[in-house]
């Protein structure tokens, strides 16, 4: 399987994670298991792929640069999808909560 899949996958699954922890961190943000995990994939492919830009731009080693399975991409990736599907399900609900939207529990 090609390595970039391999890592777009590692992204979107750490950022339905990433988007569910913080759902259940912020219950006022919360958007419903399924809402937290859509959020979250949207904002892990976000997060991981502006990581993989920053990583190529700021000369980082050439296994993590290049997309490789080593050890170092690879938590590179979860954290970086993670974070992106956290931050982006609290935009998401950010937003909902302003214009009036009840949470869903």
């Amino acid at each position: 399987m090609n390595p970039t899949i391999i890592n777009l996958i590692i992204q979107l699954v750490s950022g339905a994670v990433g988007g569910n922890i913080a759902g259940g961190l912020l219950k006022s943000l919360n958007l419903g298991p399924v809402g937290n995990s859509i959020a979250g994939i949207v904002g892990g492919g976000l997060g991981g792929q502006i990581l993989s830009m920053m990583m190529h731009a700021g000369g980082a080693s050439a296994g993590a640069a290049g997309g490789g399975l080593d050890i170092g991409s690879i938590v590179a990736q979860i954290v970086g999808g993670g974070i992106g599907g956290g931050v982006v399900m609290v935009i998401v609900g950010f937003i909902r909560q302003m214009m009036g939207g009840a949470s869903a529990r």
